[in-house]
């Protein structure tokens, strides 16, 4: 039995980055599964609902600001896809990750480039990873509104530089990367 893992929240300049693992049931598909980015948020909403009621095993985690800061944020993504398979409820035989990097794992697993859009279980685990991201990054939009957090999801848009030199650096802004490390 594999499982697909991917993460969300790589490139931005806030907020943890998020991994997923799922292992689906061969015994219920769920048809549309594909690259997070290639969907709608409202499709992506629909779909992590099915996922998490159709698939055989998931689990989602992250890594923290401060792990990505101390880590880099290479480590701290293969920590949560790590985290992530070791949480499922069932140990896969083998897991299949999105990306050229595999974590160091107690089972077989296979780096897949672009594994997104070739494997169903990763897109499935790339939905429920950005999802999770996405809505981490309305409830900091609730808590700084100044920053524009729901709309940029934390990447380093000219919104958000703005919001940042403007009202300054915030306890959710990684401090290993630029320009955030210039501004402390």
């Amino acid at each position: 039995m594999q499982c697909g893992v991917d993460e969300a929240g790589r490139g931005p300049l806030a907020g943890d980055v998020y991994a997923a693992a799922v292992i689906l049931d061969p015994n219920n598909p769920i048809l549309g599964l594909k690259d997070s980015k290639q969907l709608t948020s409202k499709k992506r909403d629909i779909l992590y609902d099915e996922i998490i009621s159709k698939s055989l095993a998931y689990c989602i985690t992250s890594s923290s600001i401060e792990e990505i800061d101390t880590l880099n944020i290479l480590q701290a993504t293969l920590l949560a896809m790590k985290r992530a398979i070791e949480g499922l409820k069932i140990m896969p035989s083998m897991a299949l990750i999105d990306g050229n990097k595999t974590p160091d794992l107690k089972i077989p697993a296979e780096a897949i480039i672009k594994g997104d859009t070739k494997v169903e279980a990763i897109s499935a685990a790339s939905i429920l990873a950005k999802v999770t991201r996405d809505r981490s990054l309305i409830i900091l939009d609730e808590l700084y509104p100044e920053y524009g957090f729901a709309k940029h999801k934390g990447y380093g848009t000219a919104i958000h530089i703005a919001a940042i030199n403007k009202y300054g650096v915030l306890p959710i802004h990684r401090k290993s990367f630029a320009p955030i490390k210039y501004m402390c």
